[in-house]
């Protein structure tokens, strides 16, 4: 059964969280470069504004918030992803990803709505690809349940979701549904996006890595439909 169709909740209250957040938004804005803030969010299409940190200053900033904080439960993990991603500047947002792709274990399947709302709010392919390939794929491969939901994104009609409905197994390897990778990638090799078009060539050279000859004879097979990509 679908678990993405519920209402996405409120941020549940967390010490925890008040902690973290307390802790970072002091620590982020003492390094930022308004200079370099400018080029990042041009570089992503102004799909955020930045504080302009470098990504080894920011990890280094990251340790030092989690200095002595507990490992988190699941509602742990859900105030501190809404919380961050509330904050306008996008290192909040990578914050609230590595957090997550490090804690992903201590979630259930009922996580998914989070991460689909993740997914599609303040979209764009450096927190979708990481949370798609981490969590998503983490999420599902402890519960096989959840490849209902795969299903159900690789149909939506955002974008996103589509993207991370192919990316989801990236790192399964040997553990991969062969079925479904190839099926996701020919229901949408013809997508009019050029995201999910790259989706499907990524996934596709990542389990050649795995069974080549395998990729190799569906690229064979399919390729007057798989030309484009």
């Amino acid at each position: 059964m679908s678990v993405t169709a519920r209402p996405i909740p409120d941020a549940p209250p967390s010490a925890l969280a008040d902690t973290v957040l307390e802790r970072i938004t002091l620590e982020y804005p003492s390094a930022a470069d308004p200079g370099r803030a400018v080029g990042l969010r041009a570089y992503m299409k102004d799909v955020a504004p930045f504080l302009g940190m470098t990504s080894p200053v920011r990890r280094s900033l990251s340790r030092a918030v989690l200095a002595g904080v507990p490992r988190p439960d699941e509602p742990d993990c859900t105030a501190v992803a809404l919380r961050c991603w509330r904050l306008p500047e996008r290192e909040y947002h990578y914050f609230a990803v590595d957090y997550l792709r490090r804690y992903v274990t201590h979630c259930s399947s009922g996580f998914l709505p989070v991460v689909r709302y993740l997914l599609t709010a303040v979209p764009w392919w450096d927190t979708v690809d990481l949370l798609a390939a981490h969590v998503v794929g983490g999420l599902v491969t402890a519960d096989r349940g959840l490849t209902a939901d795969m299903d159900a994104w690789i149909e939506d009609e955002d974008r996103w979701l589509v993207r991370a409905a192919l990316l989801h197994q990236l790192r399964y390897k040997e553990r991969t549904d062969t079925d479904r990778l190839f099926g996701y990638c020919l229901r949408q090799s013809g997508h009019g996006d050029f995201f999910v078009r790259k989706a499907v060539g990524w996934c596709l050279r990542e389990y050649a890595k795995t069974d080549p000859d395998t990729v190799r004879a569906f690229v064979a097979e399919h390729r007057a439909r798989l030309a484009p990509l």
